[in-house]
């Protein structure tokens, strides 16, 4: 008797080719954009407070409150997420030199590096897969690829080896 396999699909990572570089865009898989996260809550929030107005024509006042207040924490959990959901990480390689972009709720940030400068480590960790390191000498270190899975990252890592001939 065989076990089923569980096949996860491959991610695959979609270099750009532009002018003798390339361009990749690593985003967090999110089931729905922040524009459709606000359409589920509205829709959520007039449920809610329908059936709470009703419960208080009926004379059970005190449901009307509760629904507005699970209406607000409903919204409060609702922003918390909808500030991740844009997250990117941009790596672009064009005329020699390597830009990181990275974007994480309201704050964006932008290292540039010369590509033959650049330095790449591979830190295995068991449970997480591995972590990449990408340095500019012994400057500062940029951890990059957080948004992939395990098996994504160590197939960018050595993509990026390849490309940037690290």
């Amino acid at each position: 008797m065989s076990t089923p396999s569980l096949d996860v699909p491959r991610r695959e990572l979609a270099f750009r080719e532009e002018r003798g570089g390339f361009s990749l865009t690593l985003k967090r898989n999110c089931s729905t954009t922040p524009t459709g996260l606000l359409r589920v809550f509205a829709a959520l929030a007039v449920v809610v407070l329908a059936i709470g107005a009703g419960f208080a024509a009926a004379g059970a006042w005190l449901v009307l409150p509760f629904a507005g207040l699970e209406v607000l924490l409903l919204g409060a959990a609702f922003v918390l997420y909808a500030r991740r959901a844009a997250d990117y990480e941009k790596l672009q390689l064009e005329g020699g030199r390597l830009v990181l972009e990275r974007a994480e709720a309201e704050r964006r940030e932008r290292y540039a590096m010369q590509a033959q400068d650049a330095r790449l480590r591979v830190e295995k960790q068991a449970g997480y897969g591995a972590r990449i390191w990408l340095s500019r000498g012994e400057e500062e270190e940029l951890e990059i690829g957080r948004h992939l899975d395990a098996q994504a990252r160590l197939q960018l890592a050595d993509e990026l080896r390849r490309r940037l001939q690290i």
